[in-house]
């Protein structure tokens, strides 16, 4: 079954690498993987989970649903995923390889530090020198999005050349269980988002997407 049979758009990405970060939506991961391997069976699929993650989602599992060991965001851990393509330096291998990465969801932590350019494992630094587009999913805590400090970072990401934020969503507190905005935008918006950045791809007569 192609994509067209399961009503999703031929949005032009071809590898795509997918970072669960250390908020609790990352526990479902394992869903979106199978997502991806069901509606979009034409992508090349790698994920990347940060140390922090790994509490929610084990890496067994989220390598043997995507079909590639997952690569664990650790400047000492093994290069994982089948991305050993050139010299012995992960965030160079996670830099080139992509031509789209989606961090979801990302935890204020990581957005503070990814906002203040700080390149302190593989994956910070590989965003700060990748040509892929970059779509985050922001994952946060009630009422953080008032936070006059949050609201800066997210500013400075949404004003960043090739990065896309996802709006945040209504959703309940796993502490408190109150509604609240701050939750993570389903991956099938935030993908959405990302090919409207990038332009719709040719369809046919050789009509070509905006950039």
């Amino acid at each position: 079954m192609d994509e067209d049979e399961l009503g999703v758009p031929d949005h032009g990405f071809r590898r795509i690498l997918l970072a669960g970060t250390g908020a609790l939506g990352v526990a479902f991961l394992p869903f979106w993987i199978n997502w991806f391997r069901n509606a979009l069976p034409g992508v090349e699929l790698r994920v990347l989970l940060t140390r922090s993650a790994c509490r929610f989602v084990s890496p067994e599992a989220v390598s043997a649903l995507s079909g590639r060991e997952a690569f664990l965001d650790e400047w000492d851990g093994p290069r994982r995923a089948g991305l050993r393509t050139g010299p012995p330096a992960p965030h160079v291998e996670l830099a080139r390889w992509p031509d789209l990465v989606l961090v979801h969801p990302a935890t204020q932590h990581f957005l503070g530090r990814y906002a203040l350019g700080l390149a302190d494992t593989p994956l910070l630094l590989a965003l700060h020198a990748t040509e892929a587009l970059v779509g985050v999913a922001p994952a946060l805590p009630p009422a953080a999005e008032r936070n006059p400090v949050v609201q800066e970072h997210l500013r400075t990401l949404r004003a960043r050349p090739g990065v896309v934020v996802a709006p945040t969503v209504p959703a309940a507190s796993a502490a408190t269980g109150e509604v609240a905005d701050g939750g993570a935008a389903p991956l099938t918006d935030l993908l959405a988002l990302c090919a409207d950045r990038r332009g719709r791809p040719a369809r046919s007569g050789g009509e070509a997407g905006t950039a």
